[in-house]
C-alpha cells in the first residue's frame, strides 16, 4: 500500500492486489462452508468473499475518509489467461455441434439487447434525464460493462450533454456485476429442479474447467511437464492474439484483447494437433482446467473485491430505479423467452444461469454461475462453448452499433 503519492488515497499495488484477490476465494470459500445456502443456490465462491471483501472496503472509505484504489494490472492478464483456455478448449466438432444453438442464442441476445436499452432509456425518462443517458443504464454498463462504460462516457458528456455520464455507468455496471453474480444461480436452481432436468451426459467435464474433483484423477494427473505445456501453448495463443489486436487497432478497429486471444487458442487447438497428430496436446486436459479455474476465480475475486461501493451514492435514486427495472427485464426474459426457445432442457438452465451473468454483469461472471450450477447438478460442455463466444465477441461488435442508434436519436 502506498500513502506517499496523496494521503487521500490508499493506493494497493498489483501484487498485493493479486494476493488479496487469493485470500478473498479463500474467504468466499470459507464463507460457502459455514453457510450452506450458498452452495445450494450455486452462488460462485468468487462471488460471496468479493461482495464481502467490497463492503469491508467501504468500511475502510467511511472510517478513515480516504477511498481504495487497486491496481488491477494482474487482474487484467488473468482475463487475457481465462479466455485464452476457453479458446484452446474449443474443438472444431463442438463448434460445428453448436453452430445453429449458437445463432439462436445470438438473435436471442440481440432482441435483450434491444430491450435492456429501452429499459435504461425509460429510467432516463422518469428522472429527468437526457435520453442518451439511457444507455449507461442500459447495455454500454451492463451487457458492455465497465470497459465500454468507460470508453462511451466522454463522448456523452462532451457531444451529447450528458453530465456525469462515466461515473453513472460505471456505477451501473458495478451494481450490476454484484446482481448478476447473485440471480444466475437461484434462477437455474429454480429452472432445473422445478422441472426435474439432468445432464444428458454426466461423463463429460462441465465446461472449461473441469470439476473440482476431475485435476486429481489418476488417469490425467496434473504434472509439471503438463502444467508448462499449458502455459506454453496460451502464451503463444496470446502472442498471435496481440498481433492480431496491434493490426486490428491500427486499422480503426476496437476490440477487448481476450477476443483475438480466443480466437487465436481455437484457431491453434484445431490445426496444430492435426499437423503434429503424435504431440501431446494440453486440451481438455487437467493442467489446463486448472490453469482456467484459477484464472477465473482470481479474477472474478479481484473485480468484485475492488468494487468501488461508496461512488454509488450520489446516484442512489436513479441506479435503484434502472437496476430494479433491469433485474426484472432479465429475469422474465430468460424465464419466458431465452429457457423455452433454447429447449427447455438442461442446456437450457445452465445457459440460463450464464445469460444472467453476462446480460447484467460479464462474460466471466457468467462462466462462473455456470461453472457453479455444473458443479453442482451434472455437465453441460455446449453452453460452456456457446456462451462465451457470444458474450465475449458478437456482442461488442452488436453493442457499438446499438449504443450509437439510441445516443443518436
Amino acid at each position: 500500500m502506498d500513502l506517499t503519492t496523496d494521503p487521500a488515497v490508499i493506493r494497493i499495488d498489483a501484487f498485493i492486489a493479486l494476493t488479496l484477490g487469493i485470500v478473498v476465494f479463500f474467504v468466499g470459500e470459507r464463507l460457502t462452508q459455514r453457510f450452506p445456502i450458498l452452495d445450494v443456490y450455486s452462488i460462485p465462491r468468487p462471488v460471496s468473499g468479493g461482495i464481502l471483501a467490497a463492503l469491508l472496503g467501504l468500511a475502510v472509505v467511511l472510517a478513515t475518509g480516504r477511498t481504495l484504489s487497486f491496481d488491477l494490472a494482474a487482474r487484467d492478464v488473468l482475463l487475457v489467461y481465462f479466455f485464452t483456455t476457453v479458446g484452446l478448449n474449443a474443438r472444431l466438432d463442438d463448434l460445428m455441434r453448436g453452430g445453429p444453438v449458437l445463432a439462436l442464442m445470438l438473435a436471442l441476445t440481440i432482441g435483450f439487447m434491444v430491450l435492456q436499452n429501452v429499459v435504461g432509456v425509460l429510467a432516463a425518462l422518469l428522472w429527468g434525464l437526457p435520453l442518451p443517458a439511457g444507455v449507461m443504464m442500459g447495455t454500454a454498463a451492463l451487457i458492455g460493462g465497465h470497459g465500454t462504460a468507460i470508453a462511451w462516457g466522454p463522448t456523452l458528456e462532451t457531444q451529447y450533454g450528458v453530465a456525469g455520464a462515466a461515473e453513472l455507468g460505471i456505477a451501473s455496471a458495478t451494481i450490476g456485476l454484484i446482481l448478476a453474480s447473485l440471480i444466475g444461480g437461484p434462477l437455474a436452481k429454480g429452472l432445473i429442479e422445478g422441472r426435474k432436468l439432468a445432464p444428458v451426459d454426466s461423463g463429460a467435464e462441465s465446461g472449461p474447467t473441469a470439476s473440482e474433483e476431475a485435476p486429481r484423477t489418476a488417469q490425467d494427473p496434473i504434472t509439471n511437464l503438463g502444467l508448462l505445456r499449458s502455459i506454453l501453448w496460451i502464451h503463444i495463443a496470446v502472442i498471435f492474439g496481440f498481433s492480431v489486436f496491434e493490426g486490428l487497432e491500427a486499422a480503426g478497429v476496437k476490440l477487448p484483447l481476450f477476443v483475438p486471444c480466443l480466437l487465436a487458442g481455437i484457431v491453434l487447438t484445431n490445426t496444430v494437433p492435426r499437423i503434429l497428430p503424435r504431440y501431446e496436446w494440453p486440451t481438455g486436459r487437467a493442467a489446463m482446467a486448472l490453469v482456467a479455474e484459477f484464472s477465473l476465480s482470481v479474477f472474478l475475486s479481484m473485480s468484485l473485491m475492488s468494487m468501488e461501493l461508496w461512488t454509488l451514492a450520489a446516484s442512489a435514486g436513479v441506479l435503484a430505479t434502472a437496476m430494479v427495472l433491469q433485474t426484472l427485464a432479465a429475469v422474465l426474459f430468460i424465464r419466458a423467452v431465452l429457457f423455452r426457445i433454447m429447449g427447455r432442457d438442461y442446456v437450457a438452465a445452465v445457459l440460463s444461469a450464464g445469460f444472467a451473468g453476462f446480460a447484467l454483469g460479464a462474460t466471466p461472471t457468467a462462466i462462473a454461475n455456470m461453472t457453479a450450477v455444473t458443479r453442482r447438478y451434472g455437465p453441460a460442455p455446449l453452453a460452456f462453448i456457446v456462451l462465451p463466444l457470444v458474450s465475449a465477441f458478437f456482442v461488442d461488435l452488436v453493442n457499438a452499433v446499438l449504443i450509437q442508434m439510441v445516443v443518436g436519436l
